[in-house]
């Protein structure tokens, strides 16, 4: 390709070119010089073309001759490099890559020349008023045969894309250490965190849930949450209402119904608290639901054990007066409404003080165990035997026909108690007085009837201990004198 230069050359010199063609062809006929001149008005021609069709490129276009000087650059190179057309004249095509891209640059150019391929590359380009703007840059050698012409260089200016990119780079950079901090979040708390899509499959599940349910992750996305998150009534053994489901459809939030238990993937349990609500877009539409959930099997054993011990003795594990008292009452209305009796038997340890004062306090407490344990095995599993404090425990015996059926137990009580006791590596024999009130005739009150009771027992004691005595109205007054 013949070194391309300025319309201004062409055009001045054009007389110029005609008379030193005219000089030296001239022994040449008309003929022959009129084709000189043709050729030279389609080189103009032609060369004009090209300018015009370089300059209306959207790419800054430098050639450069075979050793790298520059010979032509359009209107748009000019643009991005700030040089005129002279100024650019005789650089090189690398000279506008900025310092701290030069090496890399040219590292890559001196590849693209051993694979003899066209040369691409992004990179700063410098301006000659000190700014920069990011150009792609690509270079390919022109050839004529075998013969080294030169290089065509073009330039496309891509810094708004570029600062697009790394606006995007730093969103999606924003955005995965917002997600990183979620994930942490998510992971570190106690609560389990389980999201579904509208059809309800699992998308997500942290550690806590995998641990609860079983699943891993990779495992459980895209499973049916019925699958993944198995959860049932306690005691119907019937499936829960799917939490998830009815947050999406009544998009709000819901809490799990109370006394649900979490079957594991292996097939163990696990009591849990949960709720549920919908996961909406930008547009507020549901797309999904999140569950929260915690195992609470130890907080609800807890409770349970709390509960027996408000409830209960601690040394005999016998219900205590306050649940002796809720029982006695639930029995009192349901034997009135019944038209039926109960009884109450109230029962103390006949010279219980002699086995704390010779055997000491442990092995009282011994013998209180073992003494509770035969209460209950003479009673049925309806009736209440509670210890009352002390050596006192009182018997509930609800829904009796008649007074004979509270003698019968009287008397296999005293009966279960004269047997020897092993306490302290020692046979005791152990008796006890019991007092006997019966509902309606001897009180229609927990008061009145457990008062009545006591003082029958008191009777039992003075007719000679290891005995049982029935209320009699006269002991009342007896007692007030």
């Amino acid at each position: 390709m013949a070194p391309i230069r300025s319309s201004v050359q062409f055009d001045q010199n054009a007389s110029n070119v005609n008379s030193m063609v005219i000089s030296s062809i001239g022994e040449n006929t008309d003929a022959q010089l009129a084709g000189q001149r043709n050729a030279l008005d389609e080189q103009r021609i032609t060369e004009a073309r090209f300018r015009a069709v370089s300059d209306a490129l959207p790419l800054g276009i430098f050639v450069s001759d075979e050793v790298g000087d520059c010979i032509y650059t359009n209107a748009v190179y000019q643009q991005i490099s700030g040089l005129s057309f002279d100024q650019a004249l005789g650089t090189h095509w690398y000279s506008a890559i900025h310092s701290e891209d030069i090496d890399r640059v040219m590292a890559e150019w001196e590849v693209a020349k051993l694979d003899k391929s066209v040369f691409h590359t992004d990179a700063r380009f410098s301006r000659v008023d000190g700014s920069f703007v990011w150009a792609r840059i690509n270079v390919a050698a022109m050839h004529d045969g075998n013969v080294m012409l030169g290089y065509v260089q073009t330039v496309e200016n891509i810094t708004d894309r570029k600062s697009s990119e790394q606006g995007l780079s730093k969103a999606e950079e924003a955005l995965f250490e917002e997600m990183e901090r979620a994930q942490v979040t998510l992971n570190s708390i106690g609560d389990a965190v389980l999201t579904t899509d509208l059809q309800c499959n699992v998308t997500y599940l942290n550690s806590a849930a995998e641990s609860i349910t079983g699943w891993r992750r990779d495992e459980a996305l895209g499973q049916p949450l019925t699958e993944v998150f198995n959860i049932m009534d306690a005691t119907t053994r019937e499936s829960a209402v799917n939490p998830a489901r009815l947050a999406i459809d009544k998009d709000r939030a819901v809490e799990l119904d109370a006394n649900c238990v979490i079957v594991r993937r292996d097939g163990s349990e696990s009591a849990i608290e949960d709720s549920s609500a919908p996961i909406h877009n930008r547009s507020g539409q549901v797309i999904g639901a999140v569950i929260v959930f915690r195992d609470v099997s130890n907080a609800r054993a807890m409770a349970d054990k709390m509960s027996h011990l408000a409830l209960h003795d601690a040394l005999t594990g016998l219900p205590n007066r306050l649940l002796l008292t809720e029982r006695l009452s639930q029995a009192i209305g349901m034997a009135r409404r019944n038209s039926k009796q109960l009884a109450l038997l109230y029962i103390d340890l006949d010279h219980f003080k002699r086995v704390n004062d010779s055997l000491g306090h442990v092995a009282g407490d011994e013998l209180l165990v073992l003494v509770a344990r035969r209460l209950v095995e003479c009673v049925r599993s309806t009736d209440t035997v509670c210890r009352q404090g002390g050596d006192e425990f009182v018997i509930l015996l609800p829904e009796i026909e008649q007074a004979q059926d509270v003698t019968q137990v009287a008397e296999k009580l005293l009966a279960a108690l004269k047997l020897p006791q092993l306490v302290a590596e020692k046979q005791l024999n152990v008796t006890m007085s019991i007092g006997i009130s019966v509902y309606p005739d001897d009180g229609d009150t927990v008061d009145s009837l457990m008062i009545n009771a006591d003082n029958a027992m008191y009777d039992a004691k003075s007719g000679g201990r290891n005995n049982y005595r029935f209320f009699k109205a006269d002991l009342n007054a007896a007692k007030q004198n």
